[in-house]
């Protein structure tokens, strides 16, 4: 009996703490006024959240085939998410003309063929 109370607990506090991290998440993206800081603020939250929330699914109902499942999409979104950041930042940085303002971006010079 204990033991379901010690499991409820913790399925709460992973919960209570992925809304914390959801909530985090939104104000980043809504408050920041650079870009880079709003993608960050909304991938960061976004997979740490999913993850509690995946945790605490897996803490209140047992390990089943469908919790296999959900691990699998959570992986998934492990990987991808910081993916689609870097896309989403790339595609600003080389396409809005106010941004080198704000980042210096250093070029390698190309080496000719008479200096090699």
């Amino acid at each position: 009996m204990i033991f379901a109370w010690i499991r409820f607990g913790l399925c709460a506090l992973c919960l209570i703490t992925a809304m914390v991290c959801f909530t985090a998440a939104v104000l980043g993206a809504n408050r920041f006024g650079f870009i880079m800081n709003r993608v960050h603020a909304g991938g960061v939250g976004d997979t740490l959240g999913l993850f509690l929330v995946a945790l605490s699914i897996l803490l209140g109902d047992g390990f089943h085939m469908g919790e296999l499942k959900l691990g699998f999409i959570i992986i998934f979104m492990w990987f991808t998410s910081p993916v689609s950041s870097h896309v989403l930042i790339q595609v600003e940085y080389f396409t809005n003309p106010h941004l080198y303002d704000h980042v210096k971006r250093e070029i390698p010079e190309m080496e000719t063929e008479e200096e090699k």
